[in-house]
């Protein structure tokens, strides 16, 4: 079933239309403003991959190329590629954990080039209670 894609030029925004087989005739009209001056988009294309041939593409170690562990920029990179590769969703966690990285930041609660946040309030001038 192919999937087509359009911008439309009205409001600028992505129309994705379901078609049942390649020979039918696709009408595209945007379902946000209605407008039918539509340009059609490449689409991205999936190739399908056992679960064996992925994770021997994450063994490789080509796919380690680029990557820098003492840069936090990088490691993000590199745990968002693989997150995508394993197929599954990781989370919110890790989702906020690799975008910490990806601003510079300490994941583990620090800030970056400093030390990490033990959980004393140093501001405060000592303990509260």
């Amino acid at each position: 079933m192919p999937i087509y894609e359009y911008r439309c030029t009205g409001c600028k925004r992505k129309v994705t239309i379901l078609t049942l087989r390649v020979s039918e005739a696709v009408d595209p009209v945007c379902e946000h403003c209605g407008s039918r001056a539509l340009t059609r988009l490449m689409s991205r294309f999936a190739l399908g991959r056992s679960e064996e041939r992925r994770l021997d593409s994450l063994a490789d170690d080509a796919s380690l190329a680029g990557l820098d562990e003492n840069d936090p920029k990088s490691v993000a990179r590199w745990m968002r590629k693989m997150g995508k590769e394993l197929g599954e969703e990781a989370g919110e966690d890790f989702d906020d954990m690799v975008d910490e990285l990806e601003a510079g930041g300490d994941p583990e609660g620090g800030e970056a080039g400093g030390e990490p946040d033990d959980g004393s309030d140093d501001a405060a001038g000592g303990d509260d209670l």
